[in-house]
């Protein structure tokens, strides 16, 4: 009687069993390589998602109504002054002075950008003062807006809402630090510059990051931005 060996079947699919176990090693591995290149290389580059920015209804300097809606769909340039800034406020008005000329020679590429000055003084600075403080400034009326609103509104909006934290002392001079703000298109801030006023070119910076996600981040493109934002692959300044 002769006895076949089962040997050379087993230890042939005992290897096949170890290719299959090392294919789907493989094919498990690719994606956590990808995911340690992107955060080591960061390919791209974008602006943090600090939070929703607030919204509000305040009063322009025509007497017109403007909401944070009407501003939806627009990347938003906000600064927080009053008209009677001067020594030893730091007025930031210079700063978006800057700005304006900044998009002036910069190629949105169709993205519609929008500059907002929030007054902090409601009650000297009602809408005929704001446009002599507009006019002085230099401000063009179809990109720059200048408001403000109830002073209980405006705490909410920009204390609570951008962080801006401010208070008039008794001889009605208003105490505060100068910032300026970036939100985009979805209604979310981006950008707080709050150590100093910034260098418009970081501004110029910022806003050419944005305008890349908003072209770039459609189909697998949004996948790419969606990781460039989940591994903070922020910009230094």
């Amino acid at each position: 009687m002769s006895v076949t060996s089962t040997y050379p079947e087993q230890r042939s699919a005992g290897q096949n069993n170890r290719k299959l176990i090392l294919l789907w090693l493989g094919l498990l591995a690719i994606p956590l390589v990808a995911v340690i290149l992107f955060a080591v290389f960061q390919p791209v580059k974008v602006v943090p998602r600090i939070g929703l920015a607030p919204g509000f209804i305040f009063t322009d300097q025509n007497g017109a109504r403007l909401t944070n809606e009407d501003l939806r769909g627009k990347v938003v340039i906000y600064n927080f002054t009053t008209t009677s800034c001067t020594a030893p406020c730091v007025d930031s008005a210079p700063t978006m002075q800057g700005v304006q000329a900044l998009l002036a020679r910069l190629d949105t590429e169709g993205i519609p950008v929008k500059m907002v000055t929030i007054s902090l003084d409601p009650e000297r600075d009602a809408p005929q003062r704001l446009g002599e403080y507009a006019q002085r400034l230099g401000a063009d009326p179809a990109l720059w807006h200048f408001v403000t609103g109830a002073p209980e509104r405006l705490k909410q909006v920009v204390g609570g809402g951008f962080g801006l934290y401010y208070k008039q002392e008794d001889d009605g001079v208003f105490e505060f630090d100068p910032m300026i703000a970036l939100v985009d298109g979805n209604g979310i801030l981006r950008a707080q510059y709050k150590r100093g006023l910034p260098d418009v070119d970081f501004v110029a910076r910022d806003l050419g990051l944005i305008f890349d996600e908003v072209r770039n981040s459609t189909g697998a493109g949004g996948l790419v931005y969606e990781a460039a934002h989940l591994f903070a692959c922020y910009a230094t300044y």
